[in-house]
């Protein structure tokens, strides 16, 4: 048995702190070695003890957390996992948190919630092994895309990303030009994140980026992001495709899941459709890009190098789901050729 994940609590309150520590103490493989109130003890603490993941509050008195976070990434890289408050401004300040290089993100609880920090356990695990094999991964040069004669041919895009999924999508995503093809996407996030991240995708990309609602028509130009909460999204209607929002159990542990996505696109589109899964804990998405290779669709998976986690891609690739495996930084210039029309009155 490895080493149990040595994890660093910070957070300016007493109460919060001693829930963390306990939800991840009840792990036999996380240990807790230690806590801090503020960056200022937080940074003595990290010298000190050295651990492998630090969990760090966002709002917290004389350094706030995204400062903070920003001189780990800088000084010293190691996982951290964000621990926000579940509203509007919890969710902007968390994105930007994972734009600059954290690990992943989870919800401070509502009051009486039944499993705070639900999977928290699980993502200091994956979190210290990432810190355990770390290496910064070297970027392949890919030449720049040219966008300005693209003309979108009739396939749908289909997306699966979860733990670095953030900067993984804003990765490809800029590539997409305005005119891109109609695409959907499953990201695992907490309620109400989902809105503020489309909004952010909104504002950094090209086409048009919006949380997925029942019965939005799927148009060129527009990319629909699955809401984080109590329904999946699906595509339905072949004559007229279309977001479908199901209420149904979570699968493989997720609600939205990928898996339910990839499923419906595969029996919607077939061999008009390419799925990408990206980086993330877990196998959710595997067994949903095979069907979708199975049904013809072209398929893409983000290689180990440029993953924060290999889990969802490494499961897809083992089971032949994935035609072919890249760097990030290529994967939205390859979604762009296998979309693009041949000719007129082709694909």
């Amino acid at each position: 048995m490895s080493a149990p994940a040595r994890v660093l609590v910070v957070d300016d309150s007493p109460t919060m702190r001693g829930l963390i520590s306990a939800v991840l103490s009840s792990d036999p493989e996380v240990s807790v070695i230690g806590q801090a109130g503020d960056a200022l003890e937080a940074r003595e603490a990290i010298k000190k003890l050295n651990p492998d993941v630090v969990t760090l509050d966002i709002e917290m008195p004389n350094m706030n957390g995204l400062e903070f976070l920003e001189k780990i990434m800088r000084l010293r890289p190691m996982p951290v996992i964000m621990v926000s408050t579940m509203t509007h401004r919890g969710a902007e300040a968390t994105l930007a948190a994972l734009e600059i290089g954290a690990f992943d993100c989870v919800g401070k609880p509502a009051p009486g919630e039944l499993r705070p920090f639900g999977d928290l356990a699980e993502k200091v695990k994956a979190a210290a092994r990432t810190q355990r094999q770390f290496v910064q991964p070297a970027a392949t040069p890919v030449p720049p895309v040219s966008v300005a004669d693209f003309r979108v041919g009739r396939k749908i895009v289909a997306i699966g990303s979860s733990t670095g999924g953030v900067e993984a999508l804003i990765a490809v995503l800029q590539k997409f030009p305005a005119n891109c093809p109609p695409t959907v996407i499953t990201q695992h996030m907490p309620p109400t994140f989902t809105k503020s991240f489309a909004e952010r995708l909104n504002r950094l990309c090209a086409p048009v980026v919006e949380e997925a609602t029942d019965g939005a028509r799927l148009e060129i130009g527009k990319i629909y992001l699955a809401p984080g909460g109590e329904r999946h999204l699906q595509v339905a209607n072949a004559s007229a495709p279309c977001c479908r929002l199901v209420e149904r159990d979570p699968v493989n542990g997720h609600r939205p899941s990928v898996d339910v996505l990839f499923d419906s696109v595969a029996e919607l589109a077939g061999r008009n459709a390419v799925g990408v899964i990206l980086t993330g804990m877990g196998r959710d998405g595997a067994a949903g890009l095979l069907k979708m290779r199975h049904a013809g669709a072209r398929t893409l998976g983000q290689n180990e190098k440029t993953c924060v986690v290999y889990g969802m891609p490494r499961v897809a690739y083992e089971l032949g789901a994935v035609e072919q495996q890249l760097p990030l930084n290529a994967i939205g210039e390859e979604i762009l050729k296998m979309t693009a029309a041949r000719k007129e009155g082709t694909e």
